[in-house]
């Protein structure tokens, strides 16, 4: 049995490529996904927005609500813009891909420094690595803890 046809074949709507937040809830969302990879948070805060992924409007509202019981403790003006820019569907899964994207960075800077650290530990005498006597200080240098960009190699011409 097949379907009767419509007469015309179905389009997909093409999605928009530019942001659906404004350049404040853009630096807000980025300031966010910063510390929750700061305090290395980001598996429960990923798991708790794609819980409520759905329910994005129904807490912003709640935030409404909530307000003047905030208003003493944080600036009223980053609440604001938290606010307004969850009423939008998209918001949400920004902060994901931001949350993930500063996640890579970090887990790849942690990775850098315990490779540099286990390579200075070969260089310290049997007692201080058994035993923990005498440690020498290590400093971490910049380009560990920051490297460079990646040089971005020209294509390959083809002949």
């Amino acid at each position: 049995m097949s379907l009767p046809s419509s007469g015309g074949d179905m389009q997909v709507p093409k999605r928009p490529t530019a942001s659906p937040l404004d350049p404040q809830e853009l630096e807000l969302m980025d300031r966010v996904a910063k510390k929750v990879t700061e305090w290395s948070m980001t598996v429960p805060a990923i798991v708790t927005l794609e819980s409520v992924k759905p329910l994005n409007f129904i807490g912003s509202q709640a935030m409404v609500f909530f307000e003047p019981i905030v208003q003493t403790i944080f600036n009223i003006r980053d609440y604001d813009t938290f606010r307004q820019a969850l009423e939008k569907r998209e918001t949400i899964e920004i902060l994901i891909r931001k949350i993930e994207e500063y996640d890579v960075e970090i887990v790849a800077r942690q990775k850098r420094i315990k490779k540099f650290l286990k390579q200075e530990k070969k260089k310290w005498k049997w007692y201080q690595r058994y035993l923990g006597v005498f440690k020498p200080r290590v400093q971490i240098p910049e380009e560990v803890l920051n490297p460079p960009p990646p040089a971005e190699e020209p294509p390959p011409e083809a002949k």
